[in-house]
């Protein structure tokens, strides 16, 4: 007997968690091409552009995250917390879901909560090495939390944890081609080494400093070519000072990297925040990384992040502080040394889950295998 899958994925806001939801259905559709997903995102955030694009519908709620600054903000966000969980209720009344799922960001919570109090099975799916509050609190009700780290049980139940790994962006193995491919798609020479700086889709004030104050180093080392994901936001005003101050012609400035399998299968060295995402695609294709965790996230999970890597030698840290002075020089140092880089490479391609999206997804089906052979008794024994 064929059955019809209905699961709701939940969270988003930035790529590191959109990607890995969009892994998490893409798997799920592999195997079972009839199943229903529906995404419940947060309006007004990426999610409700890149979901539809990658052929899925998506539901917006009206949430945003709490002001940390200036708590009589928060009467607003209180507000659209309240209207967000009575959408999210008539959203799942009328889906029917037998498994909601959320990935983290400002809609997973108000889903999740409401799903568990329809008596809804939920899966949450941690990326970080230090759980965030609003999934702590959803592990209450959660039946099963898949994580990526050892030692979550600091956070959680023991018995509901499940180490997967993060889903990474299904493409960046499978459309990855020689180094003489990347080079080309990158227009970059591929005899010369590469030192890839993203600091997410956004872009990072620090990094991005980083970089200006040190485009004589750069400029100094010519054997080695740099590319330079600035973010939409700042991209214009760094093309502006970078051709005031010199751009050297090793340096590729890009406001976006929209082909990041051949950027980073180009990459000798990698530079970038510590996003769990970012980390887990790193990991899966062994590359040498210097992480600068952003210190403009909740409980500083990005630096915590970057330690479990640094003690099992699988990374650099330079923290956001020390980036203007540090950053460049510690990158031209690391790509100099041969050995170094083949050692960090080995050591963060250990921590890869290459199956992460297909071990959850199956986590998933078992838990909606589970609820409809629940409701089906339920009806059987409400018709004797």
């Amino acid at each position: 007997m064929k059955k019809n899958y209905r699961i709701i994925i939940s969270g988003g806001g930035t790529g590191g968690h959109i990607f890995p939801a969009l892994s998490i259905a893409n798997a799920i559709k592999s195997k079972y091409p009839d199943a229903d997903i529906l995404f419940v995102g947060a309006d007004n955030r990426m999610e409700m552009q890149r979901v539809p694009e990658a052929g899925y519908p998506i539901v917006g709620l009206p949430i945003m995250g709490f002001d940390r600054k200036n708590l009589l903000k928060n009467i607003k966000v209180l507000w659209k917390l309240f209207k967000s969980q009575l959408k999210a209720k008539r959203v799942i009344k009328k889906f029917a879901p037998q498994v909601a799922v959320g990935v983290g960001g400002y809609a997973s919570g108000p889903t999740l909560r409401m799903a568990a109090k329809m008596n809804i099975p939920t899966v949450i799916q941690e990326q970080n090495s230090y759980a965030g509050v609003t999934n702590k609190l959803l592990a209450k009700k959660a039946k099963v939390i898949c994580v990526a780290y050892d030692g979550m049980e600091r956070f959680f139940p023991h018995e509901k944890l499940k180490l997967t790994g993060n889903p990474v962006r299904n493409n960046l193995l499978t459309q990855q081609g020689s180094r003489e491919e990347c080079a080309k798609a990158m227009r970059l020479d591929p005899d010369k080494k590469c030192i890839l700086l993203v600091g997410g889709s956004l872009g990072a004030r620090s990094m991005n400093e980083s970089m200006i104050s040190s485009l004589e180093q750069i400029a100094a080392n010519p054997d080695i070519q740099f590319v330079w994901q600035t973010g939409k936001y700042y991209y214009n005003e760094i093309v502006e000072r970078t051709e005031k101050a010199g751009k050297p012609a090793n340096l590729t400035i890009t406001d976006f990297v929209s082909d990041m399998a051949s950027a980073l299968g180009m990459a000798d060295l990698v530079i970038s925040r510590a996003g769990a995402g970012s980390i887990s695609e790193f990991a899966l294709l062994g590359k040498a990384v210097i992480l600068v965790p952003s210190p403009n996230v909740a409980e500083d999970h990005q630096t915590k992040n970057a330690m479990a890597l640094v003690e099992k030698d699988a990374a650099l840290f330079v923290s956001d502080s020390d980036a203007k002075e540090k950053l460049i020089a510690t990158a031209l140092k690391t790509i100099a040394d041969n050995e170094k880089l083949e050692q960090l490479s080995k050591n963060i391609n250990k921590m890869a889950k290459p199956k992460a999206a297909e071990e959850i997804a199956e986590e998933v089906i078992l838990l909606a295998e589970a609820y409809i052979e629940k409701e089906t008794r339920r009806k059987n024994e409400n018709l004797k």
